[in-house]
């Protein structure tokens, strides 16, 4: 008969994230993790397979947090431009959480036209809120989405870093002036 768990899989995730939290993600080990839950780490083996499953289980934590996030943003008047402040929100208030999630080095990085759909689960939601709320589609709307997000993903970097701090009535008016100026250029790609 296998022990009995001392830990649930939701305790052991929550424990986890928050290490992750405090700490980033290189120090989510078995011994750190054991340490959190204040036993040994074997407790986490009864419950989990490996500590790739723990990690996996911890990501997608991470993930369901930022969702959380997206759909604040989402519900906002001009959704669009709510989910790039929530973005860099998210970056402000969970600093480690977004190192995992958005700056985590791929073996294979994607190019530019994936690079959205691979790391954010949210990413048809968020295209159609540019489709429904400016009558944008098509490459034109993928286009806009990109350039936006690589603006604000540069200034959630630097906040995430403690490079530079910004007001929220900063990040609305750099995320507006830069959409104008896209939407000005009629969303063509000008190469």
């Amino acid at each position: 008969m296998p022990p009995k768990a001392k830990y649930t899989q939701a305790e052991i995730v929550k424990a986890g994230l928050e290490l992750v939290r405090r700490e980033g993600g290189a120090a989510l080990t078995a011994r750190a993790l054991g340490e959190q839950l204040g036993s040994s780490a074997r407790p986490i083996f009864t419950v989990f397979q490996s500590m790739d499953e723990v990690r996996q289980a911890v990501l997608q934590s991470a993930r369901q947090c930022y969702d959380g996030y997206v759909e604040r943003g989402l519900a906002q008047d001009k959704a669009f431009r709510g989910v790039g402040a929530q973005y860099i929100q998210f970056a402000i208030c969970e600093p480690r959480l977004f190192h995992l999630l958005f700056m985590s080095e791929s073996e294979r990085p994607p190019d530019l036209s994936t690079v959205l759909p691979s790391i954010d689960d949210n990413y048809h939601k968020i295209l159609q809120s540019i489709e429904k709320d400016y009558g944008i589609h098509g490459p034109a709307a993928e286009r806009l989405y990109q350039h936006l997000w690589i603006y604000c993903h540069g200034i959630a970097t630097l906040c995430a870093a403690k490079v530079c701090q910004f007001t929220g009535e900063q990040i609305q008016q750099m995320i507006t002036e830069i959409f104008l100026s896209l939407i000005a250029q009629g969303g063509e790609n000008h190469d």
